[in-house]
């Protein structure tokens, strides 16, 4: 060749501004703005690309894994060193129901104990101070230190990790836990994970504090004090951004609403005279993921640029390394098609691990309605084991680094969470922010507008409000013996409190007095000595909190699912079909030629099979009225969608309304489209509802229903 290669003269580097010329070009008159950005709930403006100027002026964007603000990672080799735990949800209400799941899960690839406690036993109440429905629902039921010796039969305790969330103070059930490990002659120092207080996640989830916040925060005080003099790395604070994602809120809403919790924390705790760096390591993150999978990456990303922020406020100058447990969230999980839960927690789960999570649990598919067995936690624990083992995700530092798109979306989420962080500072701080309801309102905000796009189908969920599987019925919900639950736990708590002699039952009198008569650290260690004597842990609160009565009540936060309203007309329609023995009917009258027809009926198929309807779909499109009416009144449907165009309506929906009604005036008459000139006569011709992209799916079907049943 007598000419060289040129690439910087032959191939010139595409500019961005000659790239959107021709894309408006393309457009033809649409705005670029409204076409191609997207802006999200957070209030944040995705572009259609991203280029080098997008992150130029992002702070953040030379640092490196395991330095400065850990953006990339708290540590520099990444998972290398040490991968994230393995960390599933045990909720069973017995300890010997959890002891047999973690047997079998624990030699099968979980590598980090996580289990959840009932409301009674968060309240520190016995079963028999309780009621039944109460006992053992949502987690476990336990009081005493012999249940505590089946619960973790045959386990070792200082190799694996162990979670516990205590609600709003954890230190009845941590000095339960405290006593059993005494019995066991191991030390705290060689137990790892956490056992976590969390007032405000409470007060937000259950709408009230059975005791003053001040001393709810003297005994989270005590709990940290029992670790930091034990020397023991377990965890005592919690700070969960979970509800508020399960509430429906945004990435930028659960990260400003955390850390203004944590803040408030540490100014507690300072308050009371810990110092903050014995208060740091006891601190443990967690947050829900859900389904925007580079927004997720991102949050978990600008935690750690947060979370450095605000401790240099406390006078925290180096840089600190967060601890982030991350549970995938139930607001997008559905009951009906349960199995796409599976594709939905993987996806969040590897959003987890992009982001850096110390810890993860991916919550099994099913268990929105009963409670998971062998085969839903296998398959939710291996999730996480292939993305680890097979996809190899551990052997990736940061793979999100260089990515100019997510690089950006953290900076954005980043400013967007710092702004509402500080607006909630200048009003007084989180706790005033929860009990003026403005958290509780903000949230709502975006849910009311996730709840709309969801119904209006700009928001999907495969399988339930687009892309339904017709035959498939959904699942009834199916729960414990809560009663048996009860009576089980009741007559153990009994005789465990009247197992020993009379001088057993004097020395656990006389300590349980010296608990109330002592509001110190020495309380700590009374108790402990009580609980290996047979106290129950009803017992021990009950002296603890000898007088405190006040109760703080609070407008909870709404927890829903975007699938709620979607189940709800499946099990409208369901009920339908028990009382009558069929499912309510659509006939769809598909006027015409295929083409004129089909991509309406299509439409309207999967419109109405997100309530649950049997479609009645003809092979062929009718050439003439009289054979549409007649066809649609042997189907004995109970609702018949014309299917044609908006240009041959005029003629056809007028005559095919009066063929109807003239001979079942019951039988509703939908409008496949929207022509907005022809509105108005096909109303007057008996035109009952008109469905159309961007109609509200829900609210046309619930009105259909109720106008049938």
């Amino acid at each position: 060749m007598e000419e060289k290669l040129n690439l910087k003269n032959d191939f010139p580097i595409p500019d961005f501004d000659d790239w959107k010329k021709q894309v408006e070009a393309e457009l033809k008159g649409d705005s670029y703005e409204k076409k191609l950005i997207t802006k999200t709930f957070e209030g944040i403006n995705l572009q259609p690309i991203y280029t080098q100027k997008d992150i130029e002026n992002i702070p953040f964007i030379n640092s490196y894994p395991g330095f400065e603000n850990f953006v990339r990672g708290s540590k520099a080799s990444g998972y290398h060193s040490s991968p994230w735990e393995i960390a599933q949800e045990y909720s069973y209400a017995l300890p010997e129901e959890i002891n047999e799941a973690l047997q079998h899960d624990l030699a099968r690839g979980l590598n980090s104990i996580n289990i959840s406690l009932d409301l009674p036993t968060l309240l520190g109440k016995d079963a028999d101070q309780s009621q039944p429905g109460e006992v053992g629902k949502g987690g476990l039921s336990i009081s005493g230190i012999r249940k505590m010796q089946v619960l973790f039969d045959d386990i070792n305790l200082t190799e694996y990790p162990i979670h516990i969330h205590g609600g709003f103070s954890a230190l009845p059930f941590a000095l339960l836990f405290a006593s059993y490990t005494r019995e066991l002659r191991i030390g705290l120092m060689n137990i790892r994970g956490s056992i976590t207080s969390d007032p405000y996640d409470f007060l937000l989830k259950f709408g009230y504090l059975p005791i003053s916040l001040s001393r709810i925060f003297d005994e989270i005080k005590l709990t940290t004090q029992l670790m930091i003099r034990s020397s023991s790395p377990l965890r005592t604070i919690g700070i969960s951004g979970y509800n508020y994602s399960n509430a429906g809120a945004t990435a930028v809403q659960e990260l400003a609403f955390v850390f203004a919790t944590a803040a408030d924390y540490l100014n507690e705790m300072i308050s009371r005279g810990l110092d903050i760096k014995d208060i740091l390591p006891r601190i443990k993150f967690t947050f829900g993921v859900s389904s925007f999978y580079f927004m997720e990456i991102s949050k978990l990303r600008a935690a750690r640029i947060l979370w450095n922020n605000i401790l240099k406020a406390f006078g925290i100058n180096d840089d600190y390394k967060i601890y982030i447990h991350c549970k995938t969230s139930d607001y997008n999980k559905t009951i009906s098609d349960p199995y796409v839960n599976m594709l939905r927690v993987t996806t969040e789960s590897f959003s987890a691990v992009a982001g850096g999570s110390d810890a993860i649990t991916t919550n099994p598919f099913d268990s929105l309605y009963k409670q998971p067995d062998n085969f839903s936690r296998r398959i939710a624990r291996n999730t996480q084991i292939i993305l680890r083992d097979e996809s190899h995700l551990d052997h990736v530092i940061d793979p999100a680094a260089g990515s100019f798109f997510v690089e950006k979306l953290t900076h954005d989420i980043c400013e967007a969470s710092w702004k509402l962080f500080q607006s909630i500072q200048e009003s007084g701080g989180m706790f005033e922010a929860i009990k003026s309801g403005f958290v509780q309102s903000e949230v709502k905000k975006v849910a009311d507008a996730r709840k709309t796009d969801y119904e209006k189908r700009k928001s999907v969920l495969v399988g339930t409000n687009m892309y339904v599987n017709p035959k498939e019925e959904i699942s009834d919900v199916i729960e414990p013996d809560y009663n048996e639950i009860y009576r089980k736990r009741v007559e153990y708590i009994q005789k465990y409190r009247v197992s020993g002699d009379d001088k057993k039952h004097q020395a656990i009198l006389e300590k349980l007095q010296q608990i109330a008569d002592t509001k110190s650290y020495d309380l700590v260690e009374i108790a402990i000595e009580a609980y290996i004597d047979g106290a129950a842990i009803g017992e021990i609160s009950s002296s603890i909190r000898t007088y405190e009565k006040e109760e703080l009540k609070i407008k909870p936060l709404n927890y829903t699912r975007a699938a709620e309203p979607f189940e709800e007309l499946r099990r409208a329609s369901l009920d339908y079909t028990k009382k009558t023995g069929s499912k309510p009917k659509v006939f769809l009258a598909t006027m015409g030629s295929l083409k004129q027809y089909k991509a309406r009926a299509d439409f309207s198929r999967g419109f109405f099979e997100v309530g649950g309807f049997e479609i009645i779909y003809p092979s062929k499109g009718f050439d003439t009225i009289e054979e549409a009416v007649s066809s649609a009144l042997e189907s004995k449907a109970n609702i018949v969608t014309i299917c044609s165009t908006d240009e041959t309506y005029p003629e056809l929906v007028p005559e095919i309304v009066k063929g109807i009604k003239e001979k079942d005036k019951n039988i509703i008459v939908v409008l496949a489209g929207y022509p907005k000139d022809q509105i108005e006569q096909h109303k007057a011709s008996g035109v009952d509802e008109f469905i159309y992209l961007g109609s509200n799916v829900y609210q046309v079907l619930i009105s259909l229903l109720n106008k049938i049943i």
